[in-house]
């Protein structure tokens, strides 16, 4: 294990992170915030900490899986730790605890919040809050590697271990230039969403913060009622790029570069499947339940593209829905998006394999002398890409009983428990009952918060990185 990396790679997270709060401390000098003396002091011990840890790279920069593994598990841990220090500081959340869980739900595109009333907090705060969902989205440690070289081409390591999905690679032989290119797609994508938003009679402090937050597929609001009170064309252009942020960003750089049947490749087709699906069954289960069929049709698009892209914004409360549309927007939790996207959740491509697994196995019942292999747009999938699916599998399920089991000690309804472990391990944000969209985590225990809080970046890390620190082989040299 090489540690002296590890503490190298987290130096540099901090020093990033001294450069993330610039945004909010600018902001706090636009509005003449009170704030901006709580910023400066976090970037001030941002800065101090992470110049320690890089004051002498080290000579062995050599890192394998394990070392990546680390890496990003600990990055998002002192990401966190740090990055909610503006909050404590300023006193806008002066519980520690509870700035964490805003952080760790920030960074984690989570989007679940403790708070019962946003708009009281200062501009530079509500920056701050969805500035770390567009850090987030992406990666952070991929933006540290579109920018700065730290160990050649190990990065691969580090970034198979950040991005969602089941199968990294790079879409250029360099990983930094890989990284650069993801990252400008996604800052490309926010642009244009910002600018569109900014047609739509927002004002530039909501268009920004929107189109951070959507970009990301977080879901903090600046609002009270989340999107409520916007216009139908806004809900409509965050709806649109709600579905967009769900999908591969491999398929916009495939598309670029002429290589359509890629881009629309078998996890995409299902994606829109399910989306196209999911909107018309709510939609005729919804058919008098507003006023007109415009309205009962945007609602509906809109909640469809906001869970399944785990984004978690909201224009209405689907917690008094019928029965039947509430378990889509369950299902639609626990399936999430494409793999490479912004998005949580167990992930399409994921689905995909397990049912082809499932198909497989059966034929095999039937004629057990049968050698089939399991393929994916007329390619096999490699039995290491089958075999981590169904781990990761038991361990999302593991996982979400032994939160529920802990959590339940708090004596809430099962749904609230449920579905609150769902929404974090999910990074999707609301859940049903008292973690409905028009609610909040606020009322949790301490113990509860902190075992969401490790959900939320177990299910953002896709489970392993943060597993493994448990492990004792993790650690040995």
């Amino acid at each position: 294990m090489n540690f002296r990396m590890i503490k190298y790679f987290l130096g540099w997270i901090l020093v990033f992170e001294t450069m993330f709060l610039f945004i909010p401390l600018v902001t706090a000098v636009i509005y003449g915030e009170h704030c901006f003396f709580a910023i400066l002091l976090s970037m001030a011990v941002c800065l101090a900490a992470g110049g320690l840890l890089i004051w002498k790279k080290p000579k062995n920069t050599e890192l394998y899986s394990r070392e990546g593994f680390v890496i990003v598990s600990m990055s998002w841990i002192v990401l966190s730790l740090f990055g909610c220090l503006p909050f404590v500081f300023s006193g806008a959340i002066p519980s520690f605890t509870d700035a964490l869980f805003e952080t760790v739900s920030g960074f984690t595109t989570t989007g679940a919040s403790i708070l019962a009333e946003v708009e009281h907090l200062p501009k530079a705060m509500l920056i701050w809050r969805s500035f770390t969902h567009w850090v987030g989205g992406m990666g952070v440690l991929v933006f540290i590697m579109a920018f700065i070289p730290l160990s050649g081409g190990q990065n691969i390591h580090i970034m198979k271990a950040e991005s969602p999905g089941p199968s990294v690679s790079k879409l250029v032989p360099r990983v930094k230039t890989t990284a650069l290119i993801l990252y400008s797609i996604y800052f490309v994508l926010t642009l244009i969403e910002f600018v569109l938003l900014l047609f739509g009679d927002m004002s530039v402090f909501d268009a920004l913060n929107t189109a951070l937050s959507t970009a990301g597929t977080g879901g903090f609001g600046i609002k009270n009622d989340s999107m409520a009170s916007y216009s139908p064309y806004i809900q409509i252009v965050v709806t649109v790029f709600m579905i967009m942020f769900g999908i591969n960003f491999s398929s916009y750089y495939f598309i670029l570069t002429g290589r359509i049947k890629e881009a629309f490749n078998k996890e995409i087709r299902v994606y829109f499947g399910i989306i196209f699906f999911a909107i018309a069954i709510i939609t005729f289960n919804l058919r008098d339940f507003y006023d007109t069929f415009g309205d009962t049709l945007r609602n509906v698009s809109f909640t469809v593209a906001s869970i399944i892209s785990t984004t978690g914004y909201s224009t209405v409360d689907f917690d008094l829905w019928p029965q039947l549309s509430k378990t889509i927007i369950v299902l639609l939790m626990l399936t999430g998006s494409c793999a490479g996207s912004t998005s949580g959740g167990i992930k399409i491509t994921r689905i995909i394999i397990l049912f082809k697994g499932l198909a497989k196995e059966l034929e095999v019942m039937i004629h057990p002398k049968q050698l089939k292999k399991i393929t994916m747009d007329s390619k096999p999938i490699e039995h290491e890409v089958v075999r981590s699916v169904n781990s990761y599998l038991v361990c999302y399920v593991l996982l979400f009983m032994a939160s529920a089991a802990v959590i339940s000690i708090d004596g809430h309804d099962l749904i609230t428990n449920f579905t609150a472990v769902s929404a974090a391990i999910n990074n999707v944000g609301p859940g049903l009952e008292a973690v409905g969209p028009s609610r909040n985590f606020g009322f949790f225990s301490t113990p509860s918060k902190l075992v969401l809080i490790f959900d939320m970046l177990a299910g953002r890390l896709e489970l392993f990185p943060m597993l493994l620190l448990f492990s004792k082989a993790t650690w040995k040299k």
